[in-house]
């Protein structure tokens, strides 16, 4: 077994400023303060032996990047059921698909970018709507009650894009909220707790919502604020991987087969998992987060940071066998 802080901290560059004085799961009730690169590993290169604060490697677990056989046949099954609706939500062949996001500032920033690139794209379906729903300052603790004020802004946004709540069919979905505190196992329960029922409410809102594609947040190592520094970035992908696990196990709450009972959720698949180690190139495609990927409060992203997450989000949903078939109408 491998502790991946103290793997990475041996991979640590010269500008990192401080790894801390110890591993973070002896003491994780406050994060060390970092520079740069941190003795973090992605998610998506931590094998099933490697360790995390007891977290496993994998997206999906068990040093895994691929959904298991069950969940690879509800995404599927769901894959079915997406199709061109008219206005009311019944399936036309001069209907609608639509994708939307929904999450925070930095979500709405990198969907807008990635919205006018995706539609210049010769893959991309001439029947998909893409619509920016995410709002600035609008976390997934805003999102938690069905009447605040982003849901009204969003079926705003869907009657200016000429769409309806009915042919909502795919959502990119970003958990965040402002300044975590505490453990993993603290700010972690409250994001999941919200980012559940922000998913509840999505298929309320959104009768034919099948899929919801999850992606926690990109490096926030330079950041000093604690809107949402590290290790709170990274962390927020175990959150994804509970909320995509318990569904899984039959979580009532997060049931998207009739089958079992009331459909409350859509299904569940990571999208582009964004997290890179600062200036260290990630193994699988070589991302690095640098200085100049930053707006000046080294949080949000900078155009160069939104064009990275845009072309990420465009490759996942062209190319991924669980996206493609409604991204690309095959």
């Amino acid at each position: 077994m491998t502790n991946l802080w103290l793997r990475g901290c041996l991979l640590c560059v010269p500008l990192t400023a401080f790894c801390g004085g110890g591993v973070w799961g002896q003491d994780d009730s406050k994060p060390p303060v970092v520079k740069a690169a941190v003795g973090l590993v992605p998610l998506n290169e931590m094998a099933a032996t490697d360790r995390y604060l007891g977290e496993e490697g994998g997206l999906y677990g068990e040093g895994k990047n691929v959904p298991p056989e069950g969940q690879r046949r509800a995404a599927e099954a769901a894959l079915h059921r997406i199709r061109p609706r008219d206005a009311a939500g019944v399936p036309s062949d001069d209907g609608r698909i639509v994708l939307i996001s929904l999450s925070m500032s930095n979500a709405t920033q990198e969907f807008s970018t990635f919205k006018p690139i995706a539609d210049r794209d010769s893959r991309k379906s001439s029947r998909l709507t893409i619509v920016d729903c995410a709002q600035g300052g609008q976390t997934m603790a805003r999102w938690a009650d069905p009447q605040a004020p982003p849901w009204g802004e969003a079926l705003r946004r869907l009657e200016a894009a000429n769409v309806t709540p009915a042919q909502v069919q795919v959502a990119w979905i970003k958990p965040a909220n402002a300044t975590p505190r505490g453990s993993l196992k603290e700010h972690g329960h409250l994001l999941y707790r919200d980012t559940l029922t922000v998913l509840q409410n999505a298929k309320a809102r959104f009768p034919n919502l099948q899929i919801a594609y999850l992606s926690s947040r990109i490096f926030a190592g330079y950041g000093e604020r604690p809107l949402n520094p590290e290790p709170y970035a990274y962390e927020g992908a175990f959150v994804v991987r509970w909320l995509i696990r318990d569904q899984i196990d039959g979580e009532p709450r997060l049931n998207a087969d009739a089958a079992k009972g009331q459909v409350r959720a859509p299904v569940l698949l990571w999208g582009p998992y964004l997290w890179a180690n600062g200036p260290m190139p990630r193994k699988s495609d070589g991302l690095v987060w640098l200085p100049e990927d930053f707006a000046d409060d080294m949080t949000h992203p900078s155009r160069s940071g939104r064009e990275k997450v845009a072309k990420q989000l465009l490759e996942f949903f062209a190319t991924d066998p669980l996206a493609k078939p409604w991204f690309a109408g095959e």
